[in-house]
Parts: structure tokens; C-alpha cells; sequence
């Protein structure tokens, strides 16, 4: 088990702790599949609900929170039954807008896995404005299905209603939609054609600014983020910060960071390179790869 878990499994209920622990070796980063997850609820004798409110902590542990101290852990769960653990993430001296929200860390978790629908999100706190306008993003996002500590279950239609949704800015594909954007590049650097493959997949349908971030660690191992834009504009996910997210999920230190590259669409409207430099500034001396490519 990684030491990152040994305080925070202490929490569980026991028969939940002890099914759980053989899952938590050094790959753990937050993924359960739907076959694990049956086993664990057998074993912890808990209803779905009751095991999920009760696996908070475990996410909640892979939180980076040097500016609130206010660690806060989410579960999403797909349609495929799987469920993705994400946590809040801030950066050191950056301003707040850098921050990424544990509901955005398990959402992109799940889409960076391939997922289509998120059903339900389990959280230890009530989702912020914020987060709830990014969850509306989704493939039905009205009807995803919000679980708190102490609370009946209700739709994302209860936490917001008359919400602003993709549909009213003429957007009929929302986030999560499986979307294919051709951008090319002639190249045979496996990173480069890695964050061709990423921005290719992101979701910017507001700037058309499709974009990806890669990050290399020293012993060569990758992790990525997406752009995820919002019809609200600002809870847009940073594809950075995505990645950054990632990295954490998979217990990686910002020191480790050994390169950085940023592929952006020359069709967007806006670029990312600013916000993705300072972010990027703030936790490892590296410099950014700026590579702007035109779609095919």
C-alpha cells in the first residue's frame, strides 16, 4: 500500500479498509473498475451509496492544497460502472483561478479513461457553483445524480436549476461526447504525438482552441490533460492543470517534472500558452514546448 493512504484508510470501516488495501499498491491512482467495486461492496457489507461516502478519504488523499489546508476528495462514477477519484488541487503563489476542484480532478479522470457518461458524483462537501456549472457541461448533466454525507440523493437539476447548458450556445455535443479533431504534425517525438492525440480529443467548442498538455517525468513515464471548455467560460479546465491533476492522482512530485510540452489549434481564437506557462512556472523549473499546429 502506498504510504499516502496509510492515515486516510484507518477511516473506513474495517471490512472496507481490509478489501480495499490490495488494491492500493504503487500503480493505484484512483481508478476502481466495476468488477472491484462489486467485490468491495460484498465485502464491506455497505449499500453502494454508504461504500462510496465511505472511500471519500482515500481520494480526499490525493489532494495538493498548500494555500487552504481544505482537502477535498470526489468520485465519479461512468455509465460502464467504474468509478475515478479526484481531489482539489492548488498552486503555491498562483492566483485562485489556477486551482483545479475535486468534482473537475474525477470528471477529467473519467474522460481521460475513455468514459462517455458520468452518472453519479460522490463528494465530502456540497459542489460550489464552480463545479456545478462544469458538471452541466456533461452528457446529461441535468440528471447526474449528487451524493453527500447526510443527504438524500438528488439530480444536478436540483443543485441547479434553470442552469446554462451547451444546448443554449447551440452546442449539441457536450463534454464526454467520444469527438475527433484531425490536427497534424510531422513528427516522430512520442510526446509531441502524444499531445497531437490528446488535443485532438479536447473539447473546445466556444474558441475552437483545441489544445493538450504532456508532462515527461525523469524516468520518462507521461501524463496528460485535455482543454475542457465550459459554456459559462470560466470553470474551462485548463489542459495544465488537467495534467497536473494527473500527476498528482499517480503520486508523482512536481520535481520530478523533466519536460513540458503544450499543443495548441492555430484555429482558436484565444491561446493557452500564458496561463499554461505560469502555471507550469509555479511548480518546476522547466520550460514549456510551445508547438501551434494547424488542423488537417
Amino acid at each position: 500500500m502506498q504510504d499516502r493512504f496509510v492515515k486516510s484508510i484507518t477511516q473506513l470501516p474495517e471490512p472496507l479498509a481490509n478489501a480495499l488495501v490490495p488494491l492500493l499498491g504503487q500503480d493505484f491512482a484512483g481508478h476502481i473498475d466495476a468488477q472491484q467495486l462489486t467485490e468491495l461492496q460484498a465485502a464491506s457489507g455497505l449499500s453502494e451509496k454508504e461504500m462510496l461516502l465511505a472511500l471519500l478519504p482515500i481520494a480526499a488523499t490525493m489532494a495538493e492544497t498548500p494555500i487552504s489546508h481544505f482537502n477535498v476528495g470526489a468520485i465519479a462514477k461512468g455509465k460502464s460502472g467504474d468509478i475515478y477519484m479526484g481531489a482539489n488541487l492548488e498552486l503555491t503563489g498562483e492566483a485562485l483561478c489556477h486551482s483545479v476542484h475535486a468534482e473537475q480532478s474525477a470528471i477529467s479522470h473519467a474522460w481521460l479513461s475513455g468514459e462517455q457518461q458520468i452518472v453519479d458524483i460522490v463528494v465530502n462537501y456540497s459542489p460550489c457553483g464552480h463545479c456545478r456549472q462544469f458538471m452541466n457541461e456533461l452528457v446529461q448533466g441535468q440528471s447526474i445524480r449528487i451524493h453527500l454525507p447526510g443527504q438524500d440523493v438528488h439530480p444536478l437539476s436540483h443543485y441547479l436549476p434553470y442552469g446554462f447548458s451547451p444546448a443554449d450556445l447551440g452546442v449539441k455535443e457536450p463534454l464526454l461526447t467520444k469527438q475527433q479533431i484531425d490536427i497534424e504534425i510531422d513528427s516522430d517525438d512520442p510526446m509531441v504525438i502524444e499531445a497531437l492525440d490528446q488535443a485532438g480529443l479536447s473539447y473546445a467548442p466556444y474558441t475552437q482552441a483545441h489544445a493538450a498538455v504532456v508532462l515527461e517525468t525523469k524516468d520518462g513515464r507521461t501524463y496528460c490533460g485535455r482543454y475542457a471548455e465550459n459554456a459559462a467560460y470560466n470553470p474551462s479546465m485548463m489542459p495544465m492543470q488537467m495534467a497536473l491533476s494527473c500527476l498528482k492522482r499517480h503520486n508523482r512530485d512536481y520535481d520530478e517534472i523533466n519536460r513540458a510540452v503544450l499543443i495548441e489549434s492555430s484555429k482558436g481564437v484565444i491561446s493557452l500558452v500564458g496561463a499554461t506557462m505560469d502555471a507550469l512556472h509555479a511548480i518546476a523549473a522547466v520550460e514549456l514546448e510551445h508547438i501551434v499546429v494547424e488542423p488537417a
